[in-house]
């Protein structure tokens, strides 16, 4: 589904089909992203570990932030992604995201070659390389998220 290519209804007719629905979308794209924020349950917006980063996560906040104000019961969590391990910026990404005003997820996601690779295969990090630190990253992802939709049924 491109920019361009939903439809009203499109996106709940889907999701009624289905106990869970994951739309990945493109940032700064505020037609898409405010047609899914009329549907979604739960935002997870990734942000690299820069202060930069951060900063550019500031259009889609505001976005998640007024259509908090029609749906009140819209949770929204950022993940921090492309993470260095041992890194001054990767120490300080959290750091960073603190005056985000979103909670910032536990789970961080590193940058690992995996996650380059895996798509270009055709597969996901946990079935590309199943032992592989980011298959355990996005396994503990899912299971954070997990626990949060189940908090909030």
């Amino acid at each position: 589904m491109g920019v361009g290519l939903h439809r009203p209804g499109q996106l709940p007719a889907l999701a009624l089909k289905h106990d869970l629905t994951i739309v990945d979308c493109p940032p700064r794209h505020d037609e898409l992203q405010r047609a899914i924020l009329t549907v979604a349950d739960m935002v997870v917006l990734p942000c690299g570990p820069s202060a930069f980063d951060a900063w550019a996560l500031a259009e889609s906040i505001d976005l998640v932030n007024k259509a908090r104000k029609l749906r009140p019961e819209l949770k929204a969590f950022v993940v921090i992604t492309r993470k260095i391990a041992r890194t001054a910026i990767g120490a300080g990404a959290r750091e960073a995201l603190a005056d985000c005003g979103m909670p910032v997820l536990r789970t961080e996601l590193g940058y690992r070659v995996t996650y380059q690779e895996a798509p270009a295969s055709g597969q996901g990090p946990t079935n590309y390389e199943p032992s592989s630190p980011a298959a355990k990253e996005v396994r503990a992802l899912v299971t954070e998220l997990d626990k949060e939709i189940k908090r909030g049924s």
